[in-house]
């Protein structure tokens, strides 16, 4: 068995509480080949932070044992010991503090523990290597500044307090202050130890939440090829001082760091070196409290009551040991600039004033009368009188424990700002306060902060541009969902804010505009009015009339032909009720006018075919068939060609009429107003019979075309009838394709076509010889005989 491990810092009293601080960080390790006793390790370069922490600790200890009120007649010993920083060092330390410093055989356990608490570890990873050393002995463990949510599991520590809240409080209050500067993309780092993996766990857990994407979780080499600007660091204090060597040697600058408690306040750290890395870092401290009286102790009485070496009273095998070996220690002696910065003191101060208060309940401590000594007291005794703790120390601070056995989490936002002298300091610009309002939590006056680099503007830290109202978010694959491509809305779809992660789709009526960020009306279509094309029927009409007693107006029934220029004009007329906006009465009127006006076109036609055909016949000897169609049976028939197409239109009408109907179906950016036919099977019966009769027409007048007259109508007829027949035959997949107001106007250019064909091929060679060849328009001429030319 090797020598026992004395500590640092010792004192006697009626009751002892532990102290482990790792107040050096550099540990060397002895020779292990076992061919001597163990060796003692050895520790150098000294932890100020943790130095200063035994410091208040002797400081607190001495203060209640001068109190008359607070364990009168009692006095608190201590026992510290030293790390050195290391893991093994903390089993080493912690088995000493249990133990005790001698060993013999005839020593017998008295059954009560010569240790009460323990003030420590200040790591996280170090605490929960002494909360599971000493939790089977029940022993109370108050750590100032192990922030790790793992040990607020009770069920592993039961016996684990702390005067500090827990890093859960804090990785909120870093989701918080991202948020609150609007950076959806950030890099993270951390310690690879239980203080930084559990911190960042749930700092990234409650930023996917918050809609917060983290870039990367690693190291310096990839802080430099990241893109985010913005850099959480949740390390704890000895990693960030190898973090900050690193990025000083690479020469990294440029980014907005965002500090934790462990490291943000260390005086020791915010150098010219470090701030042209680190400069403007922002970040939570504990809060800062003056602990009157401790900076003149630790300049003066300090060094009298824990090294009394110091004063040539080596009468101590012990202190002489300490001595000499802690010599670097001694260097500090006049080093006190650090101690105003001392956030975690005031945590050491409140926890031996928690034991203290516990240990008074127990030993029924009363004022005039005092304590009872005799009492004996078990760890597992303070354990459950810790938990009833609620006093106020004097700086007006309440000490009280939760069921987790932590403090309220309340923080400082720090600053590291450099003065115009050059001197740097932690600029205090806001705070966070877990027991407020979660609207309240956190508050900042953002225009005292100095971000990275001296600048005055905070940086940007995106992973894509902002999306601009138009266009929606779309996640790129394999990345987080802040990395983003921006996509304008389709056709009919809207965002009016930035960042959409949809588009919304448009009422039936409303459509996108250009700029896809608004509803807009559908633009209505229809056939809007033209000029009217009715002109040259009207003058071909009173060229006849005043031409009616010529033999070439006369000629094929001069009546038929009147009333042939009459329906056509109405055919005209008709395309008019196609054009405008369609009401419910034009919509019936367009489609019976229409099929009325061409059906009594037709019969005309029919008539002045048969009339031809007739004609001859009546030439033959012995024939009296023109008896039988003469003017009367002329009219007759076309009043019943006609009446067939009236009856055909008011069934129609009456079964199911044409109707006004928004079609927003063909096209998706607008609405078209349309006539619906209502029934199909009246709209294609209706031109089924117009097509019956012009067929027959142009059979008719295809029969009669060679006729030996001068002049034969039928074979103008002929032509007129198989340019209807053309137009109308390529009417059907017209119609039926074309669509919204080109719908209507195919139906107006087939109406305006056929009646301009047969204006044109029946009319125009008459018109020709009454205009321009005068002299054929006479009975002889007419009756002349020609050779007959084939068509």
């Amino acid at each position: 068995m090797g020598d026992p491990k004395f500590p640092l810092l010792s004192k006697d009293g009626d009751v002892t509480i532990g102290g482990i601080f790792a107040i050096h960080r550099k540990e060397t390790l002895p020779s292990f080949e076992f061919t001597q006793k163990p060796q003692l390790l050895s520790c150098s370069s000294v932890n100020l932070r943790d130095y200063r922490l035994a410091q208040i600790m002797i400081f607190a200890i001495e203060e209640i044992n001068r109190s008359k009120s607070l364990l009168p007649n009692v006095s608190i010993g201590y026992r510290i010991y030293d790390t050195c920083g290391s893991r093994l060092s903390t089993m080493s330390a912690t088995l000493g503090l249990m133990n005790g410093q001698e060993f013999g055989a005839g020593h017998r356990c008295n059954g009560q523990s010569s240790l009460h608490a323990i003030i420590g570890e200040s790591e996280s990873s170090a605490t929960v290597i002494l909360s599971r050393t000493t939790g089977p002995f029940k022993i109370p463990v108050i750590s100032p500044s192990a922030t790790c949510e793992c040990l607020s599991n009770r069920k592993d520590y039961p016996s684990f307090f702390r005067t500090i809240a827990s890093d859960y409080h804090q990785s909120r209050a870093l989701v918080y202050i991202v948020k609150h500067f609007g950076w959806p993309w950030v890099g993270a780092v951390n310690s690879d130890n239980d203080y930084g993996n559990n911190g960042m766990s749930i700092f990234l857990k409650i930023a996917q939440e918050e809609g917060i994407c983290v870039e990367y979780s690693k190291v310096v080499d990839t802080i430099e090829r990241g893109t985010a600007k913005v850099i959480v660091a949740f390390v704890s204090f000895v990693e960030m001082g190898l973090l900050i060597d690193q990025l000083s040697i690479q020469n990294i600058t440029g980014f907005q760091m965002i500090g934790v408690e462990s490291w943000i306040t260390t005086k020791n750290y915010i150098n010219p070196n470090s701030f042209h890395s680190l400069g403007g870092s922002l970040g939570f401290a504990v809060r800062k409290i003056n602990i009157e009286g401790f900076a003149d102790y630790v300049r003066k009485a300090f060094w009298d009551t824990a090294f009394p070496c110091l004063k040539g009273e080596e009468n101590s095998t012990r202190y002489a040991l300490s001595c000499s070996r802690y010599e670097d220690i001694f260097a500090l002696k006049n080093y006190n600039e650090d101690v105003p910065e001392q956030r975690y003191a005031s945590n050491v101060y409140k926890a031996v004033y928690a034991v203290a208060h516990s240990l008074h309940k127990l030993l029924e401590c009363k004022e005039p009368e005092g304590c009872e000594k005799s009492l004996t007291i078990q760890p597992q005794e303070v354990v459950e009188a810790l938990k009833r703790v609620n006093f106020t120390i004097k700086m007006g601070d309440r000490v009280w424990f939760d069921s987790t056995g932590g403090a309220v989490a309340q923080y400082e936002v720090v600053n590291w700002q450099q003065d115009s002298d050059g001197s740097f300091q932690f600029k205090s610009v806001g705070y966070y306060d877990a027991s407020l309002p979660p609207d309240q939590r956190l508050e900042l006056n953002t225009k005292e902060i100095i971000w990275t680099g001296g600048q005055l503007k905070k940086p940007r830290s995106v992973c894509s541009d902002i999306c601009p109202p138009g266009t929606r978010k779309a996640a790129q694959k394999g990345r987080p969902v802040c990395c983003y491509d921006c996509i304008p809305c389709a056709e009919g779809e809207i965002s009016n804010e930035t960042d959409s992660n949809n588009c919304k789709q448009c009422p039936g009526e409303y459509w996108s505009n250009v700029e896809k960020n608004k509803c807009v009306l559908k633009a209505v279509e229809f056939l809007s009015f033209a000029e009217v094309m009715v002109g040259l029927t009207v003058l071909v009409a009173i060229l006849f009339y005043s031409k009616k007693d010529t033999p070439i107006v006369k000629a094929n029934n001069s009546e038929l032909s009147f009333l042939l220029l009459f329906s056509l004009t109405l055919c005209f007329l008709c395309s008019l009720t196609f054009i405008g906006r369609p009401t419910e009465w034009s919509c019936m009127l367009r489609h019976t006018a229409f099929g009325i006006t061409f059906v009594l076109c037709i019969s005309c036609v029919l008539g002045k075919t048969v009339v031809v055909l007739m004609a001859f016949k009546a030439t033959l000897p012995g024939s009296n068939v023109m008896k039988w169609f003469g003017p009367s049976q002329q009219r007759l028939s076309v009043l019943a060609f006609t009446l067939i197409q009236v009856l055909i239109c008011v069934l129609w009408l009456t079964i199911s009429p044409p109707f006004p109907n928004k079609n927003m179906k063909y096209y998706k950016e607008k609405i078209i107003i349309e006539c619906s036919l209502g029934s199909t099977i009246g709209f294609w019966a209706v031109l089924g019979y117009i097509s019956f009769l012009a067929f027959s027409c142009f059979i008719l007048a295809f029969l009669a075309r060679k006729l030996p007259d001068n002049f034969n109508e039928a074979k103008f007829i002929t032509f007129s009838m198989l340019i209807f027949c053309a137009v109308w035959i390529t009417f059907i997949p017209a119609y039926v394709s074309s669509p919204g107001k080109f719908t209507v106007a195919v139906e107006i250019f087939a109406i305006l076509a056929s009646s301009f064909g047969l204006l044109f091929c029946i009319f125009a060679p008459k018109c020709y010889i009454i205009l321009l060849k005068p002299e054929q328009n006479t009975k002889q001429h007419m009756m002349g005989k020609m050779t007959s030319k084939s068509y």
